[in-house]
C-alpha cells in the first residue's frame, strides 16, 4: 500500500505504483486545481509541492511536476496541491500578490506559479527576485507576457525579507504564507506505515522526468521499480581527491551542495541551462545516463569531467566502466537487464581546473539543446596538462572528444592551437538534420561553442569574435 498525506488528508491506497500523481489527485481525489496541461513537464500547470520529512523533524519542500511522477514517489511524503494552500475564506500571501499585480488573465497556468511561489516561500534558497524566478522556471504562461508575474514574485519576496536566513514555519503561518495544518505534519508523517514492498516491478525509475514522457499510457498500469529514495543510491562524497555522486541524486542536490558549489563556481549559472526547478527536483543523474540521449545535458557534464560509473547487478556484484566507454551506439549501453548504475565518480577538480557547459536551444531555458557541450582544462604554467572536452547533439551518442583532447594535451593555449582544435572536432563529429537544427547548423555551433569555452574561461585573453575572423 502506498501512503502518504495530501494536503491535510493522510491516504492510503492500492493504486499502482506507475499511476501519475496528477491523475490520482484530479481523478481519485477530484482536487482539479492541479491542472493537465502538456503531461510532459513542461509546462507547470501541474505543479505539487512534496515535503520530506528530515531527521531532526522539520520539512523540506520542493516543487514538482506531477503529470510525470509515478504516486509512489509520494510514498512517506507531505503531497500540496493549490487546495492546500488556501486558506479559510481568504487568499494566502502569494495569492494576494498575484491577484494585486494582475499577474493572472485565464487562470489556466495560476495554480501552478502560485504552487510553485509558495514553495519558494518555504525553502530554505535566499529570498531574493532570482531565485524567486529561477522557482516558477518551470511554470508557463500564455497570456500576461510574465511581467506581472515578475512583480507579483519581487512582492512576494519583499514579504518574506526578514533578518532570520531560513524563515520559520510559525513564521510563514503567521503571515499566512501557508495554513496552520502545515505545522501538524512532522507528526502525521511519524505515524505513517512506510512500507516498500509494494515496489516489486521490473521497470527502475528514479524521478521518472524522461520515461513519462515517453511511456507514460504503459507504466501507468504496471508496477515498477521506484528507487528515487534509495539511500543506497543516494549521498555526495568527496574523499581522498574523489566526488561520488549517487546514481538516484538529482540535479538539485548538487546546485543545494555547498561542497559542490565550491569546486564548481559557475555550477549554477550551468545548471540553469538544464530544464526547470520543478524538473531538477525530481531528475536523477542514474536516469539521465541510461536514457542515452545524444543531447543529455548532465552526460555532457560528467564526460567532460572523464567520469566513472559503478555499475551494480542483483547480487551487489560490482564493476566500474568509464563513462566515455559506456555508450556502444544510439540508445545503447554496456549495461546488462540485470544491472543499474550505483553511483558516478570523477576527480575532483583542482586549483588548476577550468571547467565550463555551454549549451544552445530553441529557447534559451526549459528546452532540449540543439548542441551543448562541456570541457576540463588543468593548466598549469600555461601548458595544457590534461583537457576532456564533450559534445552533445553531433553524433548518435552523447560524445566524448577523443583526438581533440588529445590533441589540446601538452598544449600552451593560443589562437592557433584553438583553431587547429577546432579542424580536429569537426572530423569527430557527424550531425544529422532534425528539429533541432540542420546538421551544417550543428557544425557552425559546435565551432561557436568551443570557441565559447575558451571566451568564458580566459577573458582577457580571447574574444569569440578574434577567433572567428581566424577561422
Amino acid at each position: 500500500m502506498i501512503s502518504f498525506i495530501l494536503n491535510k488528508k493522510t491516504i492510503v491506497t492500492s493504486k499502482n505504483s506507475g499511476m501519475t500523481l496528477l491523475d490520482f489527485i484530479r481523478y481519485e481525489q477530484r482536487l482539479t486545481g492541479t491542472k493537465i496541461g502538456c503531461r510532459e513537464g513542461d509546462c507547470g500547470a501541474c505543479t505539487v509541492l512534496v515535503g520530506s520529512l528530515e531527521p531532526d523533524q522539520s520539512m523540506s519542500y520542493q516543487s514538482i511536476t506531477s503529470c510525470i511522477s509515478p504516486i509512489g514517489n509520494a510514498h512517506g511524503k507531505h503531497i500540496v496541491t493549490i487546495e492546500g494552500i488556501n486558506l479559510e475564506k481568504k487568499l494566502s500571501t502569494v495569492q494576494k500578490a498575484m491577484k494585486e499585480n494582475y499577474a493572472t488573465q485565464c487562470g489556466f497556468c495560476t495554480p501552478g506559479f502560485v504552487v510553485a511561489l509558495t514553495g519558494f516561500a518555504l525553502s530554505n534558497n535566499g529570498k531574493n527576485k532570482s531565485n524567486a524566478i529561477d522557482a516558477v522556471s518551470g511554470n508557463i504562461c500564455r497570456c500576461t507576457g510574465y511581467k506581472s508575474i515578475e512583480k507579483a514574485a519581487t512582492d512576494v519576496c519583499d514579504q518574506l525579507n526578514n533578518d532570520n536566513e531560513t524563515l520559520s514555519l510559525d513564521w510563514l503561518i503567521e503571515n499566512e504564507f501557508v495554513d496552520a495544518f502545515f505545522s501538524d505534519i512532522p507528526k502525521k508523517l511519524g505515524q505513517l506505515i512506510i512500507d516498500t514492498t509494494f515496489q516489486t516491478g521490473n521497470k527502475i525509475i528514479a524521478g521518472g522526468t524522461d520515461l513519462y514522457v515517453q511511456q507514460a499510457d504503459d507504466l501507468i498500469n504496471k508496477e515498477v521499480h521506484l528507487v528515487a529514495d534509495n539511500n543506497e543510491l543516494k549521498g555526495i562524497r568527496f574523499k581522498d581527491g574523489v566526488c561520488v555522486v549517487g546514481a538516484a541524486n538529482t540535479v538539485s542536490d548538487i546546485w543545494n551542495d555547498k561542497e559542490f558549489n565550491s569546486h564548481f563556481p559557475n555550477l549554477k549559472k550551468h545548471l540553469k541551462l538544464v530544464s526547470s526547478e520543478q524538473i531538477r527536483n525530481m531528475a536523477s543523474f542514474g536516469g539521465n545516463l541510461v536514457n542515452a540521449s545524444p543531447i543529455g545535458d548532465m552526460t555532457i557534464f560528467f564526460l567532460a569531467l572523464d567520469s566513472n560509473i559503478t555499475i551494480i547487478n542483483q547480487n551487489e556484484v560490482e564493476r566500474i566502466v568509464s563513462l566515455k566507454d559506456f555508450y556502444t551506439g544510439y540508445k545503447t549501453f554496456d549495461l546488462a537487464e540485470n544491472e543499474r548504475i550505483k553511483n558516478i565518480i570523477f576527480k575532483i577538480p583542482s586549483s588548476n581546473s577550468h571547467f565550463n557547459f555551454e549549451k544552445v536551444s530553441k529557447r534559451t531555458h526549459l528546452d532540449i539543446a540543439s548542441v551543448n557541450t562541456a570541457i576540463n582544462l588543468i593548466i598549469k604554467d600555461q601548458l595544457i596538462e590534461e583537457a576532456h572536452v564533450s559534445i552533445g547533439g553531433v553524433a548518435a551518442i552523447p560524445k566524448y572528444l577523443h583526438q581533440t583532447s588529445t590533441f589540446l594535451n601538452n598544449k600552451v593555449i593560443s589562437s592557433k592551437i584553438i583553431l587547429e582544435a577546432i579542424a580536429i572536432l569537426q572530423n569527430e563529429i557527424s550531425p544529422i538534420s532534425d528539429v533541432r537544427g540542420s546538421s551544417d547548423y550543428k557544425r557552425l555551433l559546435a565551432r561557436q561553442l568551443f570557441f565559447a569555452h575558451f571566451t568564458e574561461l580566459f577573458t582577457d585573453q580571447f574574444q569569440i569574435k578574434d577567433l572567428v575572423q581566424y577561422a
